[in-house]
């Protein structure tokens, strides 16, 4: 049974390995997460994931795979009458009676009083304590209040069920799901090279063990600088106009790349990347920077990301005086260029659902002047990102036209 349920898992597109299911193995060979299949959930997902990302996933197979594996517990709910778990319409109950109810002890115990029950019921019963029903605080059937029980038939009504799987706490973690600032902060992680930087302030606890011990017990402390992260990035962001939709979104990312890296700078534009950039938006027009300054102020090291829905008129990529706010007397792609140039690992995150992008054909441009390098900003289009941050973008011996 665990090897099928491996294979599910597996199959599911957790990247689980032998290791980890023989470490499960081993534990449960131990009486550690046995007794019950609540212990069994926990236990398991501790030693087979993690990713804290893949939890909603690994709840949702696992669901699958032991619902459809209550038979095993020799439970046979078919001759319970439907008229026994029909809601009837009781009174709620009081603050006292809940406070009142306690639980039977444990899974197995459950299962052997549902076992006495069903042997021993002739007819419906609402509202008790005991019997097989709704309402009440018996902890079989549902709608009532019970610390432990087992629903049947109807709908929760404590949220205290003992398949605390069901509840798919874990929804915010997956990469499928749209992004909040935590889901960037856990994404943007994987482009990390911790250094040890500053001043040596922090205890090495290692360090202080081994030097004492060849001090012959007396004790010397070994002091270390802090591990940051090193990876410097740049990071331009599209503002206003069809961005105001994404502005919210934009504004978590901002937010969790300033928490992960150190050497973080940032700038914004307008729609494309033009002859200059700026850093406040209120002074966008009196207080600007050169691209060419941007080129010289920093150096190749830096990884690039521009942010933005790339949805505009494609005359404001790819020719002269497109730009919609001033003359440019460049392209924007022959900018955009100069940039891959100079900052060879750079990528395009797109806010803009991918499904739009082929039919959008400002959107199709930038895609192909970026090689292909854009993404959605997803967790899934973020790690994408990454991975292609990690090597340089090939660019023509000559700029476009």
């Amino acid at each position: 049974m665990l090897l099928d349920f491996f294979s599910a898992l597996r199959k599911g597109g957790l990247p689980i390995s032998t290791t980890e299911y023989l470490t499960l193995v081993q534990g449960l060979s131990r009486n550690v997460g046995t007794f019950s299949l609540n212990n069994f959930y926990q236990f398991s997902r501790m030693c087979l994931i993690k990713d804290e990302s893949l939890f909603d996933r690994f709840d949702t197979i696992f669901q699958a795979y032991w619902e459809g594996r209550e038979q095993t517990f020799d439970l046979q709910f078919d001759g319970i009458p439907d008229e026994w778990l029909k809601l009837a319409n009781k009174d709620a109950l009081t603050k006292e009676q809940m406070e009142q109810v306690e639980a039977l002890g444990g899974f197995d115990k459950l299962m052997e009083t549902l076992r006495k029950r069903m042997e021993e019921q002739d007819e419906e019963h609402h509202g008790g304590s005991k019997w097989i029903g709704t309402r009440g605080t018996s902890p079989f059937g549902h709608s009532g209040f019970n610390p432990e029980g087992v629903r049947i038939g109807g709908p929760g009504s404590g949220k205290r069920a003992v398949k605390v799987w069901e509840q798919r706490r874990y929804r915010d973690f997956d990469s499928s799901r749209e992004l909040g600032t935590r889901n960037f902060k856990l994404a943007l992680r994987s482009l990390r090279k911790l250094t040890r930087d500053g001043r040596p302030d922090k205890l090495d606890l290692d360090g202080t063990i081994q030097a004492t011990a060849n001090n012959a017990g007396l004790l010397e402390l070994k002091m270390q600088a802090e591990r940051r992260n090193a990876v410097n990035v740049l990071l331009l962001l599209d503002v206003g106009g069809s961005m105001d939709y994404h502005a919210a979104l934009c504004e978590k990312l901002f937010s969790a790349a300033r928490s992960e890296f150190k050497h973080l700078e940032h700038y914004y534009f307008h729609n494309f990347i033009y002859e200059k950039v700026w850093r406040n938006n209120s002074r966008r027009h009196t207080e600007t920077l050169s691209l060419p300054s941007l080129i010289n102020t920093y150096g190749k090291q830096y990884k690039l990301i521009l942010v933005g829905d790339a949805t505009m008129s494609p005359y404001e990529i790819a020719v002269p005086g497109g730009s919609v706010e001033h003359w440019n007397e460049e392209s924007g792609a022959k900018w955009l260029y100069r940039l891959q140039q100079h900052f060879a690992n750079c990528v395009w995150l797109n806010p803009e659902k991918p499904d739009y992008w082929d039919t959008t054909p400002s959107i199709r441009i930038t895609k192909e002047l970026m090689k292909g390098r854009m993404f959605n900003l997803s967790a899934d289009g973020i790690q994408q990102a990454i991975d292609a941050l990690k090597t340089p973008i090939s660019t023509a011996p000559e700029s476009p036209e």
